[in-house]
């Protein structure tokens, strides 16, 4: 008979309540937080990334995860010795692969020098089925200024921080690159199976470059359509990192979406930087996987031979590279939090270069 492990071993038990009285709750939607990675956050009803129009336009599959909070973070400043967080959520996907707090745990960061570090995971306690409340003492009391990232794989309706009743707030610090890179692609873009949301590689390359980003990975659901490059052809970008590989369903349809859909998004956009990247995956004696990456640098090379000079490519082959290259996925195919960081040093590095231009 199966039990408890929080039974077992306390220090792996996830408190239930807060004991902070003197805490005051306060609605990420309303001043002075900030909200980055989300569509018109603060007056959407819930939290969605792209409007629910588009999203219907789409794919019956991207209207269902818009409202997956992938990408989604909230910037504040406080001196509050604590902060707590209140999340309330429709519903809880469950992955056998995922842990619970990468799919609806939330995340904190606090600048340090000029960049996020990782300080505690908001970690949802088992059995969770509408939400949760959680809370994280620093030790001491000074100005701080944080970042809380969204759940990878989880609709969130609202989210609320908690900090004492006598702390200051404000509001949070401005990335060094405001206007965002976008990343559109797969489960793996959207961030499946990291361990928690600041993990997921468009995360790790914003805390590391202090920039913006928006992540419109759709777990199976990346499929190239018009619609979704037209929404895409319409954002504001800094660069737009362009990874949808593991979701065509073949190579043909590959062939059909792949350079049609960047010549769109260069119609409208023809001086932005454009980061093709193939499918982490080095098996080339895979037949698909060797088409389709071969798909992919025929949409670079065409680029180039026309005189393009805002495109690059990053080869998926060589990404999990390095030591222990086979811990890199849990199944094969998606990353652990090791492939994640291998993928954000491959790609994260072209980024650094377009934006530092």
């Amino acid at each position: 008979m199966s039990k408890d492990i929080s039974q077992i071993d306390k220090n792996l038990a996830v408190p239930a309540e807060i004991n902070a009285p003197d805490c005051v709750f306060h609605n990420v939607k309303e001043e002075p937080f900030e909200i980055y990675g989300l569509y018109n956050a603060k007056s959407e009803e819930i939290f969605r990334r792209l409007p629910e129009s588009n999203a219907k336009a789409i794919s019956d599959g991207v209207e269902k995860l818009h409202i997956h909070t992938a990408g989604g973070r909230v910037r504040f400043s406080t001196d509050s010795e604590y902060i707590a967080i209140r999340a309330i959520v429709p519903s809880v996907t469950h992955f056998s692969h995922m842990p619970l707090c990468g799919v609806a745990g939330f995340d904190m960061y606090v600048s340090r020098d000029g960049h996020d570090v990782f300080e505690k995971t908001f970690v949802p306690p088992y059995g969770m089925t509408d939400g949760f409340t959680s809370i994280y003492h620093f030790g001491d009391r000074k100005m701080r200024e944080i970042t809380i990232n969204f759940p990878l794989y989880n609709p969130v309706n609202s989210l609320y921080i908690g900090i004492s009743d006598d702390a200051a707030l404000s509001g949070g610090r401005k990335y060094k690159y405001e206007i965002p890179v976008v990343y559109y692609g797969s489960s793996i873009t959207q961030g499946g199976c990291a361990s928690r949301p600041g993990n997921a590689y468009p995360a790790v390359i914003s805390q590391k470059l202090e920039c913006n980003h928006i992540n419109l990975g759709f777990s199976g659901n990346a499929r190239g359509e018009d619609a979704m490059y037209d929404y895409i052809a319409s954002l504001s970008m800094s660069a737009f990192v362009y990874d949808y590989d593991y979701n065509a369903p073949s190579t043909e349809h590959l062939e059909k979406t792949h350079e049609r859909g960047f010549l769109k998004i260069r119609e409208k956009q023809p001086e932005l930087p454009v980061i093709f990247v193939t499918a982490p995956n080095d098996d080339m004696k895979n037949i698909q996987r060797r088409n389709n990456r071969a798909v992919i640098m025929k949409t670079y090379l065409n680029a180039v031979e026309r005189g393009d000079e805002n495109v690059y490519f990053v080869d998926g082959a060589s990404i999990f590279d390095g030591e222990n290259p086979n811990s890199c996925t849990v199944d094969g195919c998606h990353p652990t939090d090791l492939g994640f960081l291998r993928m954000a040093r491959g790609i994260g590095r072209v980024v650094a270069y377009v934006l530092e231009k």
